[in-house]
């Protein structure tokens, strides 16, 4: 019997800009490192298409211009021209020099629409007080 072909793994690019966050304490605001909630919104163009993404993130700030967060993100819009919505899984780094490192997956099983079956990675590096920030996203839709 022959393999069947691989399903071909295709790449989106574009940018996003990110608006409403909003930032609260988590525990102790003295403690170190220092926690902290954060909600915001995105808006996706180029091979990703959405509007108004829902976010929400932990961040673990190392000093007050350096730490970590991780957090989910949820997509409604379109993907190389299919329609549908996925999550993904986020976790990035922020440094002292004002970058923003982030690499994201997409949820096992949150593909809905033309995009159930959707599995990817992807990433950005932001720069602060850029509007507009690239993205790189490698998926497969089965």
């Amino acid at each position: 019997m022959p393999t069947p072909a691989p399903t071909p793994t295709r790449t989106a690019t574009g940018h996003f800009s990110f608006a409403d966050w909003e930032e609260r304490p988590a525990g102790t605001a003295s403690a170190a490192p220092r926690l902290a909630q954060a909600t915001v919104s995105n808006t996706f163009s180029g091979g990703i298409e959405a509007a108004g993404t829902v976010c929400a993130y932990t961040i673990a700030y190392l000093t007050e211009t350096t730490g970590s967060y991780s957090g989910t993100e949820l997509l409604a819009g379109t993907l190389d021209g299919r329609a549908g919505g996925f999550a993904l899984a986020e976790r990035g780094t922020f440094h002292e020099d004002g970058t923003t490192r982030c690499s994201f997956e997409v949820v096992p099983g949150s593909g809905t629409g033309e995009l159930t079956g959707l599995r990817g990675t992807g990433s950005f590096l932001a720069r602060h007080g850029e509007p507009s920030v690239p993205y790189t996203f490698e998926y497969v839709l089965d």
